[in-house]
């Protein structure tokens, strides 16, 4: 399983507005700047603003000083978001996506990969990337133990 190039630049790009600011009232910023802080290709990032904007993650600013904003705080948009926005699937399991032929319990693995990979990006905000809060993060497994059982007190 892999999260390709699509979703990694995304998520960087936001990151970097999240760290900026760049939402409601806050000024607009440039594809150049993103890029150019970043790392990135602008053509590319072009392409992917658009997917993001129709997602209704990014708001776009025209004129002179023009550039995007965050559609909202950085805080309430995920990283599953960002990602879903731009690929066609976070996880889709194998590479082909030839799931049909696979058999039932191997299907059955990577699709709970998949929701897991899912239900953890779910939990994480641009405003935890930008401010470093990804790290020891976990994702409680539905209907398993809750992670505070068990221990003394």
């Amino acid at each position: 399983m892999r999260l390709s190039t699509r979703g990694r630049y995304a998520v960087t790009a936001l990151t970097e507005m999240a760290r900026r600011s760049a939402w409601g009232g806050g000024a607009p910023v440039s594809l150049a700047e993103i890029a150019g802080a970043q790392g990135l290709s602008a053509a590319y990032l072009e392409q992917l603003f658009g997917r993001l904007r129709r997602a209704g993650l990014v708001r776009s600013a025209r004129g002179p000083g023009g550039g995007y904003r965050l559609a909202r705080p950085a805080a309430t948009i995920t990283v599953a978001e960002v990602v879903e926005a731009v690929e066609d699937t976070i996880a889709g399991g194998p590479e082909g996506g030839d799931s049909a032929a696979m058999p039932p319990d191997q299907r059955d693995l990577w699709h709970a990969l998949a929701e897991q990979v899912r239900l953890f990006l779910s939990a994480i905000s641009l405003q935890d990337v930008a401010e470093g809060r990804t790290l020891g993060r976990t994702v409680p497994v539905p209907g398993g133990p809750d992670p505070g059982e068990g221990a003394e007190g």
